[in-house]
């Protein structure tokens, strides 16, 4: 008898997802509860698991397929199945008219590859090892897995990328075609994270009045406080000292000074928020995501660098909650980490404004009349014009750079 698999609900106002990805092909034996496709959504990337133990059925839906919340994705046989290699069909791979054009007579006249081990195809793997792929470029039907059953690790895909002198060609997502003077164009669909992106920053650009005020910081206080401290304080807390804890620290005083950058525009209302749930921008493997750390003004250096590293390490493994990415009052942008020396971030609506942080680089300065060379950072923020006065802007920023020229404002609440 087979038992039927549905999507399951994705969160609040989330309808429908698009299929990524299956971790199981039928034949393959199945446990309880265990995922056997991956669904993405607008914010995050979702594992349906098995209702029931037994051997994988028929896929209902293909990769790339949009399907509602309820509806039937697949079927799960009863009994032990056999393996994988003996009954799950070979996925098919999709290939342009052209590349079909330019097979060779060798393979036209009936000449056939080594079938591949079902499970290094790209729809067998797990989202984490086909991100690892995707980044190194490593073909995984040449990669030997010491995984269960072996299937691919992304230690793996990893050591095969440092041993292979020259990138392997990516799995084929997509088509590509070849004109006949040897360039190349590739296509491929967007994600439904990357389209929801996309559609949010535009509706930002043509909704609020966007405008970006500029400050620069001196770095030297608080480099020279992660210096010395930065041992004594992972040993403690078990979590590296970074800049993101200095920063929304004293994002979390200046918005106490300046409300309107921590509120929001409701139809013809605003909403000031008594509390600092700042979204902090992570870079994942399918686009910008925004986790929000809540109460961030309640929580200590520690406690809010701890957050911050479990968001980037989860975001890259695919395995942020959709919860962890609502709501939140204001953003920082950290785009120094990839070298950006200056930028005009966009809000992220229905909030006002949007720290952005730059690279820090040894400058000229003048202090008390003498030219020295210090670290120095520009600062951006980014916000609505509707809401937030020049003079508002301008407050905050000082009010933030006051706070990280002088940590000890961060202590004592100043």
């Amino acid at each position: 008898m087979a038992t039927e698999v549905t999507v399951p609900v994705l969160g609040e106002s989330i309808t429908e997802a698009t299929l990524g990805e299956w971790l199981k092909q039928p034949g393959d034996k199945v446990a309880v509860d265990e995922p056997i496709a991956s669904l993405e959504t607008d914010k995050v990337s979702v594992e349906v698991p098995s209702p029931v133990a037994g051997v994988m059925g028929q896929h209902a839906v293909q990769v790339g397929d949009t399907v509602l919340v309820g509806a039937m994705i697949a079927t799960i046989d009863a009994g032990e199945g056999a393996p994988a290699t003996a009954t799950a069909p070979q996925p098919a791979v999709l290939q342009s008219p052209a590349a079909e054009a330019q097979a060779s007579p060798a393979a036209t006249a009936g000449q056939q590859a080594p079938a591949s081990d079902p499970r290094d195809t790209p729809a067998a793997l797990s989202p984490s090892v086909r991100r690892a792929v995707l980044e190194h470029g490593v073909d995984p039907a040449t990669v030997k897995g010491t995984g269960k059953d072996g299937r691919l690790t992304k230690d793996d895909v990893a050591a095969a990328a440092a041993s292979t002198p020259a990138p392997a060609a990516a799995p084929p997502v997509s088509a590509s075609v070849a004109a006949s003077t040897g360039r190349k164009e590739e296509r491929v669909r967007m994600t439904r994270l990357r389209q929801t992106i996309a559609k949010r920053l535009k509706e930002a650009q043509n909704t609020a009045a966007l405008l970006t005020t500029f400050n620069d910081v001196d770095m030297t206080a608080v480099i020279e406080a992660r210096a010395k401290y930065k041992d004594l304080f992972e040993k403690k807390h078990g979590v590296r000292l970074g800049f993101m804890g200095f920063f929304v620290k004293a994002a979390c005083l200046a918005l106490k000074d300046i409300p309107s950058v921590n509120a929001s525009i409701e139809g013809d209302e605003i909403v000031y928020h008594d509390y600092a749930d700042i979204s902090v921008a992570v870079s994942s493997p399918g686009g910008l995501v925004v986790p929000v750390v809540r109460d961030a003004d309640q929580m200590s250096v520690a406690q809010v660098e701890k957050t911050i590293g479990d968001f980037g390490k989860r975001a890259k493994d695919g395995t942020l909650k959709m919860d962890e990415m609502k709501g939140g009052t204001f953003t920082i942008s950290n785009g120094g980490v990839f070298g950006s020396l200056m930028s005009t971030p966009i809000i992220n609506p229905p909030q006002a404004a949007v720290l952005g942080l730059h690279r820090i680089e040894d400058r000229a300065v003048v202090v008390n009349g003498q030219i020295v060379i210090r670290p120095m950072m520009y600062l951006a923020l980014s916000y609505d014009h509707r809401l937030i006065d020049g003079r508002e802007a301008v407050t905050f920023l000082v009010a933030l750079k006051n706070a990280i020229e002088d940590p000890t404002r961060i202590l004592i609440d100043l």
